[in-house]
Order: structure tokens, then C-alpha cells, then sequence
């Protein structure tokens, strides 16, 4: 394998650089009419379910915890996980070296800039027009896995520090997450090999998160509403600043960080795969005006030349097939071809 280009995305001011500027109005180009709200059905505050990763491992719980899990992928998409084996040392070495990244000079930082043809870098993604509007972030995107894969100037020239750790933080999400798939055809009472296929060869990318607190935050948004076009997401919140918030029955629900827990949600693929069993869910970044918040997401992906379709287990007379088939580099590829929107590209496939 080498390194893919899936798209590009165009070239916009530093948001860091911005924020650092002390404004008292954002730039038109940050302004929504008003961040977008959905109405409060619910009464009381409802929060994303807790999976204990050392009782899926144990004899005693297993069973448990995998109803537990199914649930919270069936019902939320998103669950938090503790006890997931990421050794906390390893864990706060991370965050540290994440936090120093976005320290260094914005001279520093533009050697990783995104190339003209490339989403892969430092920069802004899925802008594709001067009059769109922009997210109140910033963000570093690279291929961690296969090696082969990676951008030469991204990832192996990265300060020591940081690349070592996210060397070994790669590695332990490669173990962590073949774990999880295990566990997820478990509990769908699919074929583990089946799912195993999918993604034994498939790739691994990380992004780095920076939202700056933000002149006017009701104005302004950090991340688009989306689904990922993954398999799933695995996030670290690299402090303990929320603003991660997930499309829950007609309500934006934040989710308030566990410590020390990573954050689970499904993606666009297993919601094909599993026939919509399993559902990606929409979520956004929101901004504050007091505190900068950072995170890291690590993306599983299937193989780009995998057939993406909904799994035989899953097709019944009683419930068809819900999704056409579909090449999951050109599922990727119509993915990054336009700005964010919802889940608009898994709806292209609904039959």
C-alpha cells in the first residue's frame, strides 16, 4: 500500500492566530445566524451510556456487557468506555504532547500544512469555496496506519516527543480496536470473520482538535454536524473541557468527559454493514469563550477496495437490505468531495 489521495480542501486563515487577537466580533465568515438548536423534548439530562471494556474481557460478564453494548450502539451510537487497557501514563503523555503541538509558533506548525491536493495536514477540512462558512477550529490530519500510507512530511517528522507517543498510542488503538470489533459481531451475533475482513486490512488516521475560545460562541460553530464515513471513531479528550455533543431524539445532548475515558461512536459503514442495526449518529464541536478545548480522534477504516454492504446476517425477508453496495474509496471519496453535511452521503446508499 501507498499513500492515497482521497480530495482536497482549500487554504483558509488560522484560527489559533484569529482567537489570539483578542476580537470582539468574529469575522463574517465564522458567523452563523445562530448556532444551530434543536428543541428539548426531555425533562431531565440525559447522558451517553458507559461500557466497562474489562467486563467484556471477563467470563463472569461478558454476556452483560455485551447487551449493554449493543444497546448503547443500537439505541445511541456513541458510547464512553473505561477500563479500555490504555495505560494512563501512556494516556497523559498524549494530551501533553497534543497541547505542545498547538504551543508551537504557527511558522513551526505550517511545516505540516496541508498540501493544494491533499486533505492530510495541518489546516481546516471539507472547505470548498471562498464564500463558505468556516468552523471555529483548527485541526492536524494524518494517516497513522499502515505504515506505507503515511505522508513522509507528516507523521515521521513530527517532533520526537510527540511522534513516539502517538507511535505507541497508534499502536494500542490498532490492538484496542481489533478488540472491539470482536465484540461488536458478538453482539450482533454476526460471523467475527466477517467484520474482521473488513477492516483486517483496512487503515488508520488520527486528528488532532483545537477549538480557541470564541468572541461571539453563540454565533459560531467548532465542527459542522456530521456522521463519520468510517467504520467508528475512538476519541480522546485531551482536557476536560466539553463541547462534544450528539443528536439524541430530536435534542443536542453534551457528552461531559469520563477521565481517563475514550469516547466510542459509530460511523457510516457499520451503520451499512449492520443494516442500520447500528447507527451512526450526528455530532458537532461547540465553542466557549473562556477556554480553548482540544481533543484526538482516531479513525477505523475498512479497506478501500471492500465492498460495503449490508451484512447477510442482517437481510431478512421481514428486513431488506436498507443500503446499496458501494467501493468504500468511492464512499470516501464522495465524502470529502463537498462541505459537511449531516449524514448526506450515507443517504445517498438508502435504497
Amino acid at each position: 500500500m501507498h499513500p492515497v489521495r482521497l480530495g482536497n480542501t482549500l487554504k483558509v486563515p488560522v484560527v489559533q492566530e484569529l482567537a489570539n487577537k483578542a476580537l470582539s466580533q468574529l469575522p463574517p465568515r465564522y458567523v452563523r445566524r445562530r448556532r444551530p438548536e434543536l428543541p428539548n423534548n426531555h425533562h431531565e439530562e440525559q447522558q451517553v451510556p458507559v461500557i466497562d471494556f474489562r467486563k467484556l474481557l471477563s467470563d463472569e460478564f461478558t454476556h452483560s456487557e455485551l447487551l449493554n453494548l449493543h444497546s448503547a450502539c443500537a439505541d445511541w451510537g456513541f458510547f464512553q468506555m473505561v477500563n479500555h487497557g490504555v495505560r494512563e501514563e501512556l494516556l497523559e503523555k498524549v494530551k501533553t504532547e497534543v497541547q505542545e503541538f498547538f504551543k508551537l509558533p504557527v511558522e513551526e506548525k505550517g511545516k505540516y500544512g496541508q498540501l493544494p491536493d491533499d486533505l492530510e495536514g495541518y489546516g481546516q477540512a471539507f472547505v470548498k469555496s471562498d464564500e463558505q462558512k468556516l468552523d471555529w477550529a483548527d485541526l492536524f490530519y494524518m494517516t497513522t496506519l499502515p505504515v506505507s500510507m503515511r505522508r513522509p512530511h507528516l507523521l515521521p517528522k513530527l517532533p520526537p516527543l510527540l511522534r513516539d507517543a502517538i507511535e505507541e498510542y497508534s499502536s494500542e488503538m490498532k490492538s484496542l480496536s481489533r478488540n472491539l470489533i470482536g465484540f461488536f459481531a458478538n453482539a450482533l451475533e454476526m460471523d467475527v470473520e466477517e467484520l474482521n475482513d473488513l477492516f483486517e486490512e483496512g487503515s488508520q488516521a488520527m486528528r488532532f482538535n483545537y477549538y480557541p475560545p470564541c468572541p461571539q460562541p453563540e454565533l459560531a460553530i467548532g465542527l459542522t454536524p456530521h456522521s463519520d464515513a468510517v467504520g467508528f471513531t475512538i476519541l480522546l479528550h485531551v482536557n476536560d473541557k466539553e463541547g462534544l455533543e450528539i443528536r439524541k431524539d430530536g435534542k443536542w445532548v453534551p457528552i461531559t468527559p469520563i477521565p481517563n475515558a475514550l469516547v466510542v461512536n459509530i460511523g457510516d459503514v457499520l451503520e451499512i454493514v449492520t443494516n442500520g442495526v447500528y447507527r451512526s449518529i450526528e455530532h458537532r464541536g461547540v465553542v466557549n469563550s473562556e477556554k480553548e478545548r482540544l481533543s484526538l480522534a482516531t479513525f477505523i477504516f475498512p479497506r478501500l477496495d471492500a465492498e460495503i454492504s449490508p451484512a447477510s446476517r442482517t437481510v431478512t425477508s421481514e428486513n431488506p437490505a436498507k443500503f446499496r453496495k458501494i467501493v468504500f474509496m468511492e464512499f470516501l471519496k464522495g465524502f470529502y468531495a463537498k462541505e459537511l453535511d449531516g449524514k448526506s452521503q450515507l443517504e445517498i446508499l438508502r435504497v
